[in-house]
């Protein structure tokens, strides 16, 4: 994941959204936990190939989650997930592409 940069990334494909997505990324392999980008999770790294890395993770509560991320251009990836959240079973595939810088926060004028 290493080709990939943090900013601002649309995601495509969420369950019973039409829409996608924009989240601001600081660290792209967060998006392997998608499902669970709320939560503070343990991840592990199970392989990291050239243009596809395996990531495991768990969070507390008994969620969990595997990703399959693929890095189809340093501005697009595949990421094939499943586990458990709520208590049910989830498994989809994401498109993710990066389309630009994070905006910068606003800052309070001071007097």
């Amino acid at each position: 994941l290493a080709q990939a940069a943090p900013g601002l990334w649309e995601i495509d494909g969420l369950p019973g959204s039409r829409a996608p997505a924009r989240e601001c990324v600081a660290d792209v392999a967060a998006l392997a936990q998608f499902e669970h980008r709320a939560k503070t999770c343990r991840r592990n790294v199970v392989s990291d190939g050239p243009s596809t890395t395996v990531i495991q993770y768990s969070c507390a509560g008994r969620e969990y989650g595997r990703s399959k991320v693929t890095v189809i251009t340093p501005r697009s990836l595949r990421i094939e997930t499943q586990g458990i959240s709520d208590n049910l079973p989830f498994a989809y595939v994401l498109q993710a592409r990066r389309v630009g810088e994070c905006p910068a926060r606003a800052t309070a004028a001071r007097h």
